[in-house]
């Protein structure tokens, strides 16, 4: 009852990646950095553990955002040639890439990190792929002409990798909405008390707690800290809830 589990991303150390970054820089080229992504990777599968918590990510160690970590493994997009959009409900101007034609899977897409992540922990895993709805919010559309049908082309490439996903052994995929609030109109004691409050509406079999979107950008210390508060505070939920 009350799993606990990280959102998606966890800090990368300054050895692999710039820090405090959502969009970091890699520190190493070549093979140099595909090692130390999966040493990056098995630290935090190491420390979400010592943390006590339940069901384990990869922190996304390997990608250098979410988003574009899954759209660099597909055909129709176009990285060379950004253009300037409002992302977010406009809330912030963003160079991001453009479809021009239409969208198709190159491979897989997360088949390492995934394999990686199976191999080193005997606990529940987990691996999060962005949502259609925050792929459509961080790129240009020059091909579809229709959101809703740009959004369904990327829906159907995301089940697809999802499927394998579960192939890979993945226990649970989470496809993860930030920009969520963007459509509408179309850690102890704390974390305790939001269980509760999510119990209103859940089922308490169904409800995995979880740490707040994106640590990517936070210190290690203080992704750390939040990890231990959220096990602590499943803890005590289960003790309120019997």
């Amino acid at each position: 009852m009350f799993e606990t589990a990280i959102a998606g991303s966890l800090p990368k150390p300054d050895w692999l990646a710039e820090t405090h970054k959502l969009w970091p820089r890699w520190q190493a080229e070549g093979e140099d950095l595909a090692r130390a992504k999966a040493d990056a990777t098995l630290m935090w599968i190491k420390l979400q553990e010592d943390a006590g918590l339940d069901v384990i990510g990869d922190g996304e160690q390997s990608r250098q955002h979410f988003v574009h970590g899954f759209l660099e493994q597909v055909e129709g997009i176009d990285f060379a040639n950004k253009v300037e959009m409002g992302i977010r409900g406009d809330r912030y101007k963003a160079m991001v890439p453009q479809v021009v034609a239409p969208l198709r899977l190159k491979g897989r897409v997360h088949a390492t990190e995934a394999r990686l992540l199976r191999e080193h922990t005997a606990k529940k895993i987990k691996f999060t792929l962005p949502g259609p709805m925050t792929i459509i919010d961080t790129v240009a559309d020059s091909h579809y002409g229709d959101r809703v049908a740009m959004a369904m082309a990327f829906a159907d490439l995301l089940n697809q990798e999802a499927l394998a996903l579960q192939a890979d052994g993945i226990d649970i995929v989470q496809f993860d909405e930030p920009a969520f609030s963007v459509f509408l109109d179309e850690t102890a004691e704390e974390v305790a008390d939001t269980i509760g409050r999510a119990l209103r509406y859940v089922p308490r079999e169904r409800l995995i707690a979880c740490t707040n979107c994106g640590l990517a950008p936070m210190s290690r210390e203080v992704a750390e800290a939040k990890l231990r508060a959220l096990a602590a505070g499943a803890a005590l939920a289960r003790q309120r809830q019997g």
